[in-house]
């Protein structure tokens, strides 16, 4: 049978050879014409050599009493008849320029993800088998030791064995057969020794000649980029040029797309915009795969395949936030420019949405700097004139509900720093500072202060007291330079006390005095006293009075 497929395949090659050997006899107009019939000669040549040989065996096969004989001539009649078949289809499509196959036949191809895979993954496999195959040949090697190093004891006993059974037998068909035996189980043992001799000398070499871990990878490493190196520096080379052309043509449609520079830019640029970074990703992904297929370093190819496939299947989730990003970056998301949203425990103002977004609050003089994807899960809204960023400003003086009152010389975002009078410093936590109530004395603020009279005084305590004492005050705060500052003084009745009628004073200053608001305070006490003792009014004091029960 084997005999017969190789005569055809020869006859075959020489028929071709001939074919290409033999000048065209017609006319040198139609060459392809001559060659095509000089071709299909040949065939059927070898297609009349092929069925005189099918009906040889098939006269074989008839005449042939031997069950086994027939079984082989059928093997060989079945290589011939497939011979034929190729011969004819050949011949038809050499003929007819297409074979019946191509116009008869829809061949439909199956799409398998695994084998899809494994084909990309190929490359990278092999080089890590490459990589790899010291070590596994070493693997390999130590176990076929230990597999002769526990079989050879075992055929010892064997054989120990069957020569006692040699020495103590007395039938001599027996001990033949016996020693046929024993020297077949000899030889086996010989083998395997010889093997394991071998397997031992093969590791020993391997060993003798392997580096360590550390030379080893340096060498593979530097094997690697000797191959590959020109490769990675070409693509790295595509990437830098992708990169720079984008940034040249960022530049360009800055000066020449009209608006592209305004603070807060309309969508149709915000739009121009996205696509241009989205291009600039893409090319850069693309542009190193492009080298590497020029190139034809499969492994370089599959790996970028894989590592992109890997990058895809991890972002599959985070597919619907990147679509809020994106909206966002169109300034169509529920973040927008110019609005106001709460973050961190403080108010922000959305100065200009990018890839990071800048954040300030007006009134503390602070602003930062986030990513994008920091903003899906916030909402903004539109700001009104007259909201509060933030209690006070920098050199603003401010009171705090502890009793604590300083100068405020720096926020921050986590600290809020005070100086009192004297130049002592003390730091809160900005939520903690919130959280104190501050109240701002460099705007304008007002002193509440409460002076009593005796009771005898009761007939001018709601009149002509109340117009002596603002007279007093307003001409000490002019004495004493507070004048220009003032903004307005009432002295009022406020309560019939215990002991006591009690006067008040309010005297509203600008910011500018916050600095004295205790000084001023003590200030108006003073002036009180001085206009009581003036004009002799008397100033009582608690008076606890004791009835004695006969």
């Amino acid at each position: 049978m084997i005999r017969l497929y190789f005569l055809s395949l020869l006859l075959l090659s020489l028929s071709s050879i001939t074919w290409a050997e033999e000048p065209a006899q017609n006319s040198p107009e139609q060459p392809e014409v001559v060659d095509t019939l000089t071709t299909l000669k040949k065939f059927t040549k070898l297609r009349s050599t092929l069925q005189a040989q099918i009906k040889e065996i098939e006269g074989q096969l008839r005449s042939s009493p031997s069950d086994s004989e027939k079984k082989e001539l059928q093997e060989e009649l079945t290589v011939l008849h497939e011979e034929m078949d190729r011969l004819e289809a050949n011949f038809v499509e050499i003929a007819a320029g297409i074979g019946f196959f191509a116009i008869s036949t829809k061949q439909e191809k199956s799409f398998d993800l695994t084998a899809e895979m494994l084909s990309l993954m190929e490359p990278v496999i092999r080089e890590m088998k490459h990589m790899t195959s010291e070590v596994r040949k070493k693997s390999d090697i130590r176990e076929e030791i230990t597999f002769y190093k526990t079989r050879i004891p075992k055929a010892k006993d064997a054989i120990a064995n069957v020569s006692a059974l040699i020495s103590n037998a007395e039938d001599k068909a027996l001990k033949k057969y016996l020693d046929d035996i024993l020297d077949d189980w000899k030889r086996h043992l010989a083998n395997m020794e010889s093997q394991l001799q071998a397997l031992e000398l093969q590791l020993s070499r391997i060993e003798n000649a392997e580096t360590s871990f550390t030379d080893a990878s340096q060498t593979y490493l530097k094997s690697f980029f000797q191959k590959r190196g020109l490769y990675l520096t070409q693509a790295l080379l595509v990437v830098f040029v992708i990169l720079v052309l984008s940034r040249l043509s960022h530049t360009l449609m800055k000066r020449l797309v009209p608006g592209y520079r305004m603070e807060h830019r309309r969508f149709n640029i915000r739009l121009l915009d996205l696509m241009h970074r989205m291009i600039t990703i893409t090319l850069t992904i693309i542009g190193p795969m492009v080298v590497f297929y020029v190139a034809e370093d499969w492994v370089l190819f599959s790996l970028g395949i894989l590592l992109l496939l890997g990058a895809a299947w991890t972002l599959r989730t985070a597919i619907p936030r990147y679509w809020q990003q994106i909206r966002i970056y169109l300034n169509i998301g529920s973040v927008r420019e110019g609005e106001r949203i709460f973050l961190e425990g403080l108010p922000w103002r959305v100065k200009k949405i990018d890839i990071f977004t800048q954040l300030d609050n007006p009134d503390a003089g602070i602003s930062q700097r986030i990513a994008i994807e920091n903003l899906v899960d916030l909402k903004s809204r539109p700001t009104q004139g007259d909201e509060p960023w933030f209690p006070c400003r920098k050199d603003d003086w401010v009171l705090l509900s502890d009793g604590v009152r300083g100068k405020v010389v720096g926020i921050s975002h986590e600290l809020v720093e005070l100086v009192e009078r004297g130049g002592a410093r003390k730091t809160y936590l900005t939520q903690d500072f919130l959280g104190q109530s501050p109240r701002n004395l460099s705007v304008n603020f007002r002193l509440k202060e409460t002076i009593g009279v005796s009771y005898n005084l009761q007939s001018i305590s709601t009149t002509s007291m109340l117009q002596i004492l603002k007279a007093h005050l307003l001409k000490n705060i002019e004495e004493e330079g507070y004048g220009p500052d003032l903004l307005q003084l009432n002295v009022e009745f406020q309560s019939a006390n215990t002991s006591s009628l009690d006067l008040v004073v309010l005297a509203d200053f600008k910011g500018v005095q916050a600095p004295l608001y205790n000084r001023l305070r003590r200030a108006i006490q003073r002036w009180c006293v001085d206009a009581c003792t003036e004009n002799d009014w008397e100033i009582p004091f608690t008076q606890l009075t004791l009835h004695n029960r006969d």
